[in-house]
């Protein structure tokens, strides 16, 4: 039984500055029950203290929490349970927000009628020892096993010498899986917990440089992949990443500098 006088569903409406439509909506979903509902004529009415309720049901209805995910807020007597359900469905946008930003800042870069000429270069590197972290690693962990595996060469490698780098194997990219190393160059390579040294082998690598935030790095990647082939050039091996400066250095993103280095050899005699 609901206290105070019952309003008609118009002038709740009113109340909230939610359409009749919608209040009917929410009562069919089971969001928001009618305080009464007149058994002849079937028309709604409600109460005042159900106000800031069809207003919280519009908030979370704006932010696209599922149904479901509403009902069982709603229910939740527990202040702190409510406050964490919708403190996940605002991360969730909020991944969802970064996503769609880094696709519209790719599609401007890829969209623009005359997009400067890549800066390529074709570089020998010799063979070296690094101390390094390997494993098998999927497409979606990627950024946190990288996060792990760095935190652990910075605690065991005293005196890093260069930039660190990562290998890729091409799996990765076909599917999804693929062997990752991350390394940091440095004279007497440690053996301590999953670091250890690793020999890179010497190699020729078609060296782009990538500047800025990581979310259009697949467009540098295509221009790069059509330098090689436009040069008879082959891929050959896992790609080699270098981070000259990133998010470790700088929160900067506009200083940030990724080389990319793909193992080539000329196709042609």
């Amino acid at each position: 039984m609901h206290n105070g006088r019952v309003l008609t569903i118009g002038q709740f409406s009113q109340f909230t500055h939610l359409s009749v439509r919608t209040l009917r909506r929410y009562h069919d979903a089971g969001l928001l029950e009618p305080a009464q509902v007149d058994e002849t004529s079937g028309y709604r009415y409600y109460t005042a203290d159900q106000i800031p309720t069809a207003q919280v049901i519009h908030r979370l209805r704006e932010l696209d929490v599922p149904i479901v995910d509403v009902r069982q807020i709603l229910r939740s007597p527990d202040p702190a349970v409510r406050g964490e359900l919708v403190a996940d469905h605002l991360r969730r946008l909020e991944a969802q927000l970064d996503r769609t930003r880094a696709a519209v800042a790719s599609l401007h870069r890829l969209l623009q009628p005359e997009r400067a000429q890549l800066d390529v270069e074709v570089r020998h590197v010799p063979a070296v020892t690094v101390a390094a972290v390997e494993g098998e690693v999927g497409s979606d962990d990627v950024l946190d096993w990288y996060a792990g595996a760095m935190a652990e060469l910075d605690a065991v490698v005293s005196s890093p010498a260069g930039s660190p780098g990562g290998l890729y194997d091409n799996s990765l990219f076909e599917t999804g899986r693929g062997h990752l190393l991350v390394y940091r160059a440095t004279e007497n390579p440690p053996s301590v917990g999953r670091v250890h040294p690793v020999t890179l082998p010497p190699v020729d690598l078609a060296v782009a440089t990538h500047v800025g935030e990581h979310d259009d790095i697949d467009v540098t990647y295509g221009e790069l992949g059509a330098w090689v082939v436009n040069n008879a050039l082959a891929v050959d091996g896992p790609v080699r990443e270098t981070y000259l400066v990133g998010p470790r250095d700088t929160s900067t993103s506009t200083a940030w500098r990724t080389e990319i280095g793909w193992p080539v050899f000329n196709v042609t005699p």
